[in-house]
C-alpha cells in the first residue's frame, strides 16, 4: 500500500508540474545587458554570424551580440524580447531584437547595438539615464521572429568564387526555428550532399554541382515540444549564381 501511495504521489507531482516544464522556455531569464559603439546605431556589418549588411540593417537595426546564446551559430538570426528593470526608465514591453553577431560583456547575455539598447527605455530622457549606466539588468525570453513582407532568403555569401566554391547564408529566418543542417541536391548521384558550418550561420560547400541548386534544411523548433523537419527549396539557386547575390523564396515558416 504504501509503494502504492508513493507512486500516486509521483505521478500526480509530474501531472502538475509538466505544464510548467513543457512552457518553461517562454518564461522571463533574468541577466544582464549593455550595448556598442556604432557611428549611426545600427548593427556591425562584420559580425560573427557571417550576415554582412544585413546584420546591420535587419529589424530596424534593433540587433544584437549575444555570448552564450551563439551556440556555437546555431543562435544566430533568433528574436528575443528583452525588458530591463528599473521601473521608472524602462519599457515595459523592452525590444524584440535579432541575433546577429557573438560577443562577450560584464557576466551579460546581450550586448546590444544603439537602437536595440534605447528601445529599452520609456522616454529619451529614460534613455540617457540607461546609455550612461552602460549596464542594466535584464529580463529576456525567445520569441516567434517576425519579418513582414519577407520570406526565406538564400544569400550567396561573399567569399564564394563561382563555380568552385560555394558558401551560402540563408536569411529571414521566421518563428522560434534553428537551421541545425544544410544539403545540396547532387543530380548525377541522386543523393544530399552536406554543406559545412564555417562559422555563425555561414554554410559552405567545395566544386558544388553544376545547374540550378537545390537546397534542403533541417529545422528544429526552438518550441517546447522540438519537432525536427527537413524542409527542400528546389532550384532556388540559379546556374549562373554570383557571389553577394540573394535569391528569395516562398518558403515561410511559423
Amino acid at each position: 500500500m504504501e509503494f502504492f501511495l508513493k507512486h500516486i504521489t509521483w505521478f500526480l507531482c509530474i501531472m502538475v508540474l509538466l505544464p510548467a516544464l513543457c512552457t518553461s522556455q517562454y518564461t522571463y531569464v533574468s541577466s544582464r545587458a549593455t550595448y556598442y559603439g556604432s557611428p549611426d546605431c545600427y548593427g556591425n556589418p562584420t559580425g560573427a554570424c557571417g550576415y554582412g549588411e544585413y546584420g546591420r540593417k535587419v529589424n530596424d537595426g534593433q540587433v544584437s551580440a549575444v555570448s552564450r546564446l551563439y551556440r556555437n551559430g546555431t543562435g544566430c538570426g533568433a528574436c528575443y524580447q528583452v525588458r530591463c528593470k528599473i521601473p521608472q526608465h524602462c519599457n515595459s514591453d523592452g525590444v524584440t531584437t535579432v541575433v546577429t553577431d557573438h560577443g562577450e560583456g560584464d557576466r551579460t547575455d546581450f550586448i546590444f547595438s544603439p537602437r536595440s539598447y534605447a528601445k529599452l527605455a520609456n522616454s529619451p530622457d529614460s534613455s540617457e539615464v540607461l546609455f550612461a549606466s552602460g549596464v542594466v539588468e535584464i529580463e529576456y525570453r525567445r520569441v516567434a521572429c517576425r519579418f513582414s513582407g519577407y520570406r526565406l532568403v538564400f544569400k550567396v555569401h561573399e567569399g564564394s568564387k563561382y563555380p568552385f566554391y560555394f558558401a551560402l547564408v540563408i536569411q529571414y529566418l521566421s518563428g522560434i526555428n534553428d537551421i541545425t543542417a544544410v544539403e545540396v541536391w547532387e543530380e548525377d548521384r541522386e543523393q544530399w550532399r552536406p554543406m559545412r558550418r564555417v562559422y555563425g550561420a555561414v554554410w559552405d560547400l567545395q566544386n558544388p554541382p553544376t545547374g540550378p541548386l537545390s537546397l534542403r534544411f533541417q529545422i528544429v523548433s526552438g518550441r517546447a515540444t522540438a519537432e525536427v523537419d527537413w524542409m527542400q527549396a528546389t532550384k532556388v539557386i540559379p546556374a549562373d549564381w554570383e557571389a553577394g547575390a540573394a535569391y528569395p523564396s516562398d518558403i515561410q515558416l511559423d
